[in-house]
């Protein structure tokens, strides 16, 4: 199924005059022209490895994906509402989630964190089965959200299992 586009192109300044569309752009990443999803993605990266490397446990930083998973069902829903279309590929804040939880449950070191950037995005963008179902069937701002952190358990299962096998 192709994703839609909006009647217009987003654009900084479109994003700045609507803070949620700006959250939901993870924070302008998502205008990229290129690989909006992965880009988007490396909001995360920075994130994550401010708020372990501050101090925060690994649990408070899955907790805090709890809670920002569920602002970002309305943040999605908000940023569809602005762009007129389900799921446009600009929109990140679900990568950025994702991958948050992803880093929190993987162990910490830079090859771990590749991995697990690589395993997430492959899924991501592959949407296998039941990704794939999920990502098809459950709309508005929890269907965008749902497929990507289903996306982040398989690659969260990917990088333990490299783990044991290593």
């Amino acid at each position: 199924m192709a994703k839609q586009k909006p009647t217009f192109q987003p654009t900084w300044s479109w994003l700045i005059a609507r803070p949620v569309c700006f959250l939901g752009f993870g924070f302008g990443t998502g205008l990229a022209p290129k690989a909006p999803g992965t880009v988007g993605t490396l909001p995360a990266v920075f994130l994550a490895g401010l708020l372990l490397g501050c101090g925060m446990s690994k649990f408070g930083l899955a907790l805090l994906c709890i809670i920002l998973f569920i602002i970002g069902i309305w943040i999605c829903n908000e940023t569809e509402r602005a762009l007129g279309v389900h799921d446009y590929g600009g929109i990140v804040w679900d990568e950025i989630v994702a991958m948050m939880l992803v880093y929190a449950c993987v162990p910490q070191g830079l090859g771990w964190w590749a991995i697990a950037f690589a395993a997430f995005r492959f899924f991501d963008a592959v949407k296998p089965p039941p990704i794939k179902w999920f990502d098809q069937r459950v709309s508005g701002g929890f269907g965008v959200m749902l497929d990507d952190m289903i996306a982040a358990i398989f690659a969260i299962l990917t990088v333990h299992i490299i783990g044991w096998i290593a």
